[in-house]
């Protein structure tokens, strides 16, 4: 594997660097997640209008540029580093990859040039309130009633599904268990039947909401691939989700590093400023430390991904666990080093270390992760 980026994609992150520059700023970031929506609708029409981002991991078939797992990974380190407000992470990452790999051919011909566009915002519902964020969380039931599936569930930590017009609903053949019986179902979020609510959210820059589906009634058109088939599908998505999430978690993790370093050195105390004491220098190597091998990591995984490998499973719970794990310890650092004021409002430490305590749980801590890594390698 070749692990430099391309000089297209340099110029795609140099171009993502410069716009999130100029619209997601502290200001802007704070005004946006304070905001109904979450996000700004001006600047996601642009990132899909003018930028393309919404179209990066699209086909050219569906409407997309047909790039991959690095392209996506590259512009969602830019994002983590700004702490960007805007549902590209559940359109693209979770409910594109979905509909790419479970999806039926007419399924990605209606959903995918739209959310191509970013006129269609999508997310994936599949955890529920018992948190287990695996198959064996999965307890929604849909069973089959003449030509439609008749689905019941409540769906928790739903990633911007308040806001999404496309819920790719994740529901299981009553009586199975496990990985087996589990179906995904591509469902309009103005269906009869959808009720959905705004969650409490430690991270103010995310949104999420609980989707409770009662007696939901969908034509067998939005089942997705073979009954009782989709944990593969969804597996996947997941995997790749996972990736790209670990790729955020870089940005944020360096953001934290820059500011700590910018702090020590303009901090004064006892007639100095603090970077120069040596308990701030050594917490600033470790931090650079921590950030590097996890780039590598991140990296690492956006190259299987990209490749379709094998060993995707095993690379992404690494990436993510071992992402976490960085970000979060950058985080907590960082606020040791603003000391007192790190956690104040006027100050964005705090923001940081709010995305990666949410970033480090979303999608399976990494204890999840290690252990699935332990069973995929036998042990």
């Amino acid at each position: 594997m070749h692990f430099a980026f391309t000089d297209e994609q340099e110029a795609l992150r140099a171009a993502a660097r410069g716009f999130l520059a100029d619209h997601s700023s502290s200001e802007q970031v704070r005004r946006a997640m304070a905001s109904e929506l979450g996000y700004d609708p001006e600047v996601w029409k642009r990132i899909a209008s003018e930028l393309g981002w919404t179209a990066v991991a699209i086909p050219e078939a569906y409407g997309g540029l047909g790039l991959g797992a690095v392209e996506v990974a590259a512009l969602m380190e830019e994002m983590g580093r700004v702490l960007l407000c805007a549902p590209f992470f559940s359109s693209v990452c979770l409910a594109g990859n979905a509909l790419l790999i479970g999806g039926s051919e007419e399924q990605r011909r209606e959903h995918l040039p739209a959310i191509a566009e970013g006129h269609t915002l999508a997310t994936v519902a599949w955890t529920e309130p018992g948190g287990d964020w695996g198959a064996s969380g999965i307890a929604a039931t849909a069973r089959r009633q003449g030509g439609e599936f008749v689905i019941d569930a409540s769906k928790r930590f739903v990633l911007d599904g308040l806001a999404a017009d496309l819920l790719i609903v994740a529901a299981r053949r009553e009586g199975s268990v496990g990985e087996e019986g589990v179906s995904l179902f591509a469902v309009p979020s103005g269906t009869a039947g959808v009720e959905r609510r705004a969650l409490p959210t430690m991270d103010p820059t995310r949104r999420l909401a609980e989707v409770r589906l009662r007696d939901l009634r969908v034509p067998a058109s939005a089942l997705m691939g073979e009954e009782g088939e989709g944990w593969g599908a969804l597996r996947k998505t997941l995997d790749l989700a996972a990736v790209a999430l670990s790729a955020e978690q870089v940005g944020g993790a360096q953001t934290c590093l820059d500011h700590s370093v910018a702090y020590a050195k303009e901090r004064v105390q006892f007639g100095r400023p603090i970077g120069s004491f040596q308990a701030i220098k050594h917490k600033c190597a470790d931090m650079m430390v921590a950030v590097e091998s996890a780039r590598s990591a991140s990296y690492y995984a956006a190259c299987v991904a990209a490749e379709d490998g094998a060993e995707l499973p095993v690379a992404a719970s690494l990436a993510k666990a071992f992402c976490s794990d960085a970000y979060f310890r950058c985080a907590a650092e960082s606020i040791q080093i603003h000391g007192g004021v790190g956690f104040t409002w006027e100050y964005d430490v705090h923001l940081y270390f709010k995305r990666a305590r949410a970033t480090e749980v979303f999608l399976g801590d990494p204890a999840y992760h290690r252990e699935r890594v332990a069973r995929n390698l036998g042990l």
